[in-house]
């Protein structure tokens, strides 16, 4: 599978994913897919809570799903697809300032740089970011001292 059909394998599990959005509340989907290092594919999508606080990005989930499995340093790159359920048109939406951090946190992990594709729900748009363009000077285990512990 060539380089462009597996960021378009990405896209369409993060698409997937935000399918199964719970999100009554802001009525915004946002699914998110993770390719760890043997080619699989994690993902995950946001989910609220009447709270407002207590809910949980897509992004957060799909990585956290992917530490359950103890494969965090195994992640390579992500995907984020999302909008607004009533929308007409389509925007290009990228992390928020919380998922960027745990973004970072898995790359330093990882010990790799990390390719974060965000995408349009159609995938006709796609923005190819790194964690260093979404999060700059960004706190995380290597100022604290800590030294990726690979598991794989």
């Amino acid at each position: 599978m060539s380089e462009e059909q597996q960021v378009e394998q990405l896209i369409a599990a993060a698409r997937g994913a935000m399918a199964n959005a719970h999100a009554p509340y802001s009525r915004f989907a946002v699914g998110a897919a993770v390719r760890l290092t043997d080619g699989s594919i994690v993902t995950g999508c946001n989910f609220e809570n009447a709270s407002y606080g207590l809910s949980l990005c897509a992004e957060t989930v799909a990585l956290a799903s992917v530490n359950a499995q103890g494969r965090f340093a195994d992640v390579t790159e992500i995907a984020v697809v999302g909008g607004a359920m009533d929308a007409i048109g389509e925007a290009l939406v990228t992390p928020c300032g919380r998922c960027r951090q745990i973004m970072n946190e898995a790359e330093q992990m990882a010990g790799r740089t990390l390719s974060i594709y965000c995408a349009t729900p159609s995938g006709d748009r796609v923005l190819n970011l790194h964690v260093a363009d979404l999060l700059p000077h960004a706190f995380g285990p290597k100022d604290l001292g800590l030294v990726p512990d690979k598991k794989s």
